[in-house]
C-alpha cells in the first residue's frame, strides 16, 4: 500500500465523525474562520482539502466553486451537503500535491485546515500557487505553532503521537511556505495564543 493509499484510507474511516470532532474545534478554538475564509474569495474558487464540505455554506453565492479532497468518503459526505444546501459545486478526487488543473485556471484558491495534514506543505502551497491567475488570492487558515513557548512544547509532545498514527501537524507555519514563493500577504491575522492564524496572499504574476 503506498502512502497516499494509507492516508485516503485513513480519511475515508474518520470521514464518520468529522463533523463533529470539527465541530468541537470549531467552537472552541477557531471561531468565525470559515466565514472569513470563504468571504474572501470571489470569481472561479478552488478548495483544496474540501473534506465533508463544511465550508459550504459560507460561500458568496456568485462564486463558482469546485472543491477537491483526497477521500472519497469525506467528499461523498460533502455532495450530500452541497444538495441539501442547494449548492452548486464540482467535487473531485484528487492529491493537493499534484493538482489536476492547468496554470492559472482559478481567481481563488482556499484552504483551511488542511495543511497540517498535507505530507508536504510546500508542494501543495506551490501548486495552490501554480493554479491561481495573476492577482489570484490564496486564502489559508490553519492551527499552527503557537506563540507560547510553553504551548509549544505541549504541541511538540502531542506530535510524538499525532504524526505517525494520524499525519497532524501542530507546529506548520503555512505563512512561511507563503513567502518563501514571494506572495505578498495582504491580511494576516493571528489569536488564541497564537494557535490559529489566517491569512490572505495575492498573486502578482
Amino acid at each position: 500500500m503506498t502512502k497516499a493509499e494509507r492516508w485516503r484510507r485513513y480519511w475515508d474511516r474518520k470521514s464518520a465523525g468529522y463533523d463533529a470532532e470539527m465541530g468541537v474545534w470549531d467552537r472552541r478554538l477557531f471561531g468565525d474562520s470559515r466565514e472569513w475564509a470563504c468571504g474572501q474569495a470571489d470569481g472561479e474558487v478552488l478548495e483544496v482539502a474540501a473534506g465533508t464540505g463544511l465550508n459550504l455554506p459560507h460561500y458568496p453565492a456568485e462564486v463558482t466553486l469546485t472543491g477537491l479532497d483526497l477521500s472519497d468518503g469525506m467528499l461523498a459526505i460533502a455532495r450530500d451537503r452541497a444538495r441539501r444546501l442547494g449548492r452548486p459545486v464540482t467535487l473531485r478526487v484528487g492529491d493537493a500535491h499534484r493538482l489536476p488543473f492547468a496554470d492559472g485556471s482559478f481567481d481563488a484558491v482556499v484552504c483551511t485546515f488542511g495543511l497540517c495534514a498535507i505530507p508536504d506543505p510546500a508542494a501543495a502551497v506551490g501548486e495552490m500557487a501554480r493554479v491561481l491567475r495573476p492577482d489570484g488570492r490564496l486564502i489559508l487558515v490553519d492551527h499552527v505553532a503557537s506563540s507560547s513557548r510553553l504551548v509549544r512544547a505541549v504541541q511538540w509532545l502531542v506530535e510524538l503521537a499525532s504524526v505517525p498514527l494520524a499525519g497532524e501537524h501542530f507546529r506548520r507555519r503555512p505563512l512561511k511556505l507563503v513567502e518563501a514563493l514571494g506572495l505578498p500577504v495582504e491580511r494576516r491575522e493571528r489569536f488564541k495564543l497564537g494557535l490559529v492564524e489566517r491569512l490572505v496572499a495575492r498573486k502578482i504574476s
